[in-house]
């Protein structure tokens, strides 16, 4: 452009019009370079036009040095911009905001935040300036800093971008409480007709897991924009699950890319990676044509479910469809092949990239480091350095993520070793980047240094430790953590509850749960879908059924996980029909929900019901996984059908490529087991693979015992011995097995082999639920503050069964059968609850060689009118075994038979076996191949789980399945 040259500095100071005129057109011409110049963010343009501005006398303008600043600004040129903005002499706000701007634009926050407390005034784009710089820097806690500090200074807020600023933070930081606030202040100055407005407040609350409260919001607009739909799929497939996003996604009166690309996203990100496909095809068919956005998207579902020969058709289609191939496309081919296994073609298609940019690069450096190349992945890291990509922080949290991904804490030592060395600063998003790498590596020490050295934590900071300790298994340093956090929201709440959960802290996760609540939190479907496995583990029906009604009110049943959650739970609790009541109102069910209703029936001991929904679940086309086959080989099991396990195992590698594992192996091995047939479990032992684990060998000892086969037991207990284990079971059950068959010398030996390894048997344990609290028994317990009348009663119950004439001491016992911690429960109970509210305790046995991790009993009445449930899992045995289970039993049995009234019903099922009692009790054990036993008042259904006896009764009154359990 031309400009004339003979102008000078004086030209400014006349007063002829002519000249006057002539310096504004110069100008005017000036700004519009400096316009276009920074458009195109030409470094050459840019010095020329310095130059220009200089040796035309107009540098001292502030209007032109203003917009030159800005020019500098837009070019990345942070030293050119600090110089012009030295040079202003009158800087008015625009000077400011500019030079505040293109600190905050080259990460340099703390220079912004500095020039910022130094200006004399500001206006509302000073404020959202530095709002937005440090929520770009990944620091949206000091963004809501800045944003209450305006509401003070200022009294109010006029520009809506920087409450839509404000908002954006605060769904990064998941506050709940502060989002309703900010909502009502939408309201307040009437910004909801405001569409970006609209698309923040959804999109905040969606981020902060209040998607009922989006969802709400949404439904007022009258004319949502597409950004409100996409924005609501999303959150929909974050508490629905993807059938409900889905449907939304077809009810969009119209789409655009971005809706595309959000289902094929959100397809993807949920493991459906051929669902993802089958939408990007109808994209295509319905006329949008895919763009490198899309194209990256379903790149990477083919890269989620190694898909190689779509993403090479994908990569095909690209380079017949496209001039050039974008950078973003080629970063997601690169992923594709590389976690396809095709490393070379990788490197091929970086190689012909135009252009690399810092997703490029991380995708070939993750793609080496997943072929644990660890030199090459420096390598490349090093001449990424070398070229045009600038060694960030995005950068470097990128390779950091990588690493993360694929636990190589070698190449992310000396990643953090060169931020050291080139001085970087700990910004949050890369302090959080090591913590995550040495978190995921399993090294707390080195990622609670990383952690120290941050100068400025955000609550992933926070909540990233707490789930370090938790895996490492350090519950008490995570709570510490927990308790030091200065803000918390519902993602730190749902971490903690976790660490509670997944290291058996059941109670402590309920009492946090509590807190939650007190804390008015609001809670998430991750919440409800945790706080029900701790439910589900120590089976308290009660508060379970309240979480669930909580969890419903609030919008969250219709989330399948957190619906496969209340299957669990109801069925852990006992609760089938309730279980089953879940399932079928679930709309998407998934794999997960039909293995969580198939579990809960072969806990429940109902084989057939088990077999039944797997058929039923194969006919929907879903595919079943080794848990599936381990619900149904457990089912078959528990309720003795030995034909169908057998089928079903040979099934799941025929029919499904299924390869069987140890747990599939000790299903069947107790299937044998239970059924007597010792010597086809012994002959698929010596058959399998792999080396059989403690859990097998634990299995056909329990049967050993069960069916008094002292030899094999002590091949059973030889090869447990082997492996070295310490669980106290098996020492336990071959002393019995001795003792039973008369060999009272090994008994004692065994005893003594138990002392000199200081094993000590683990007592099993019974809890039960009074007033939302859960009271803990073990045998012989006298912690319980209430001991003395639990005892009382228990010894009340003991004596009316003994006015009967039917009780039975038993024999061969280590410690007094009275006081066996499930006794000491229902005691407890009986003397506790109103006799109309059922009894419902639960039992383990912290054994491996105990088959039941958890037995529930209900029982309703009091002690003189009193029902005893229990859903019985069942076996096979000779008639004379059952007898001889029944006298060992005595009190149990004794209690089931002396509470029956007259006239009940014989309602065999077809894999029971019946025995009756007689009053004469010298012939109590003649129970012989089969024949049974005369008494007028009681027919008792003896069926025998593992070391435990089951009594179920059926009469044509109120006695629905009479059961009580006793473990041995």
């Amino acid at each position: 452009m031309a400009l004339n040259n003979h102008f000078s500095t004086k030209c400014v100071l006349l007063s002829d019009p002519l000249v006057q005129q002539s310096y504004m057109v110069i100008s005017q011409k000036l700004y519009e370079a400096m316009k276009t110049c920074s458009a195109l963010r030409s470094i050459p343009i840019a010095r020329k036009l310095h130059g220009q501005l200089i040796s035309l006398g107009l540098n001292n303008s502030t209007f032109l040095q203003n917009h030159l600043l800005h020019m500098y600004s837009s070019c990345n040129l942070i030293n050119d911009s600090c110089r012009v903005f030295s040079s202003i002499e009158y800087r008015n706000v625009f000077s400011w905001n500019t030079m505040i701007n293109a600190l905050v634009n080259s990460g340099q926050i703390r220079e912004a935040e500095k020039l910022f407390d130094e200006m004399p005034e500001r206006d509302h784009i000073s404020w959202t300036t530095m709002m937005s710089g440090y929520f770009h820097n990944g620091q949206p806690g000091e963004t809501m800093k800045v944003f209450a500090t305006m509401i003070r200074c200022c009294g109010s807020v006029s520009d809506p971008f920087s409450i839509s600023c404000a908002m954006k933070a605060c769904g990064s930081l998941g506050l709940i409480k502060l989002a309703r606030q900010l909502h009502n202040l939408v309201e307040k100055l009437d910004f909801r007709s405001n569409m970006p407005i609209q698309s923040s407040v959804i999109d905040m609350y969606i981020k902060c897991s209040a998607v009922v409260s989006a969802e709400n919001f949404f439904l007022r607009i009258r004319t949502p924009s597409l950004f409100c739909w996409n924005s609501m799929i999303y959150g929909y497939s974050k508490l629905y699950g993807v059938g409900r996003a889905y449907n939304m996604f077809n009810h969009m009166p119209e789409r655009d890319y971005v809706s595309w690309n959000t289902m094929i996203s959100i397809f993807s990100q949920h493991g459906l990676g051929a669902e993802s496909l089958s939408t990007f095809v109808e994209m295509w068919n319905n006329g949008f044509r895919p763009n490198p956005m899309n194209y990256a998207s379903v790149l990477s579902a083919c890269a989620s479910i190694y898909d190689l020969g779509w993403g090479s058709h994908l990569h095909a289609r690209i380079l017949r469809t496209e001039e050039s191939l974008d950078v973003h496309v080629g970063s997601g081919l690169i992923d594709m092949y590389a976690k396809c296994g095709r490393l070379n073609f990788a490197r091929q298609v970086f190689n012909s990239l135009t252009e690399h940019n810092a997703v490029s690069w991380t995708s070939l450096i993750g793609g080496v480091v997943q072929f644990g190349l660890a030199e090459e992945a420096l390598f490349l890291f090093n001449q990424m350095r070398k070229g045009s990509v600038a060694v960030d922080d995005f950068t470097l949290t990128t390779v950091l993520g990588v690493c993360s991904g694929h636990k190589n804490i070698f190449v992310g030592e000396q990643l953090q070793g060169f931020t050291v060395k080139a001085g970087m600063d700990y910004s949050v998003p890369l302090g959080n980047a090591l913590v995550t790498m040495y978190v995921k590596c399993g090294d707390t020490y080195k990622a609670n240094k990383a952690f120290e050295f941050m100068p400025i934590r955000d609550i992933i900071s926070w909540t990233t430790m707490i789930t370090g300790y938790s895996q490492a298994g350090n519950v008490e340093k995570a709570r510490e953590y927990f308790d030091k956090m200065p803000d918390r929201n519902v993602i730190t709440w749902n971490s903690m509850l976790g660490t509670y959960v997944q290291n058996g802290f059941w109670e402590e996760g309920l009492k946090l749960y509590k807190l939650m609540r007190r804390k008015e939190e609001n809670p998430d479907w991750i919440t409800y879908a945790t706080v029900m496995s701790a439910c589900a583990s120590l089976a308290v029906l009660k508060l379970g059924t309240q979480i669930v009604a909580h969890a419903e009110k609030l919008g969250f049943g219709s989330n399948v996980s957190v619906a496969n959650s209340f299957v669990t739970m109801y069925s852990k609790c006992g609760r089938v029909e309730d279980a089953q009541k879940v399932f079928d109102s679930i709309c998407d069910k998934n794999l997960i929900s039909w293995n969580a209703i198939m579990v809960g029936y072969a806990q429940n001991g109902h084989g057939n019901k088990v077999i039944e929904i797997f058929e039923d679940m194969l006919k929907t086309n879903c595919k079943p996984d080794h848990i599936s086959y381990v619900s149904v080989l457990s089912g078959c099991s528990h309720s003795g059908l030995i034909n169908e396990g057998k089928y079903y195992f040979n099934s799941m590698t025929n029919d499904f490529d299924i390869s069987p594992t140890l747990e599939h192996y000790a299903c069947m091995v107790d299937l044998f087991g239970r059924a007597g047939l010792l010597e086809e479990a012994k002959n698929l032992i010596d058959e399998m693979p792999s080396k059989p684990n403690a859990t097998i060998w634990g299995a056909l000892l329990s049967a050993c015992r069960t069916h008094h086969n002292s030899e094999l037991a002590e091949f059973a207990v030889k090869n447990l011995l082997e492996l070295n284990v310490k669980d106290s079971g098996c020492y336990v059950l071959l002393a019995n097995i001795y003792s039973e068959s008369g060999k009272l010398e090994d008994f004692a030996n065994v005893r003594k082999l138990m002392r000199e390894k200081t094993i000590q048997k683990n007592p099993g344990r019974s809890w039960i639920e009074v007033d939302n609290k859960v009271h803990v028994f073990f045998v012989d317990d006298t912690n319980h503050p209430q001991i003395t009348d639990i005892y009382k009663m228990l010894e009340e119950t003991i004596k009316k069964i003994e006015s009967t004439g039917l009780y039975v001491s038993p024999t061969n016992a280590l410690r007094s059968p009275c006081y066996h911690s499930e006794k000491l429960a229902v005691a407890f109970g009986l003397m506790s609850l109103p006799t109309w509210m059922p009894i419902h305790c639960e039992m383990d046995t912290a054994s491996i060689t105990s088959r039941m991790d958890v037995a529930p009993v209900e029982i309703s009445g009091d002690l003189e009118n009193m029902s005893i449930k229990h859903t019985p899992r069942c076996c096979n045995f000779a008639a004379h075994n059952l007898a001889k289970w029944a006298l060992r039993t005595g009190f149990e049995y004794c209690l089931a038979m002396s509470l029956l009234p007259e006239g009940l019903l014989n309602d065999h099922e077809a894999y029971d076996t019946s025995c009756q009692k007689k009053n004469d009790d010298s012939n109590r054990s003649e129970l012989l191949n089969g024949e049974s036993l005369s008494k007028d008042s009681a027919l008792c259904h003896c069926k025998v789980y593992c070391g435990t006896l089951y009594y179920e009764m059926s009469t044509n009154m109120t006695f629905d399945g009479i059961a009580f359990v006793q473990e041995w």
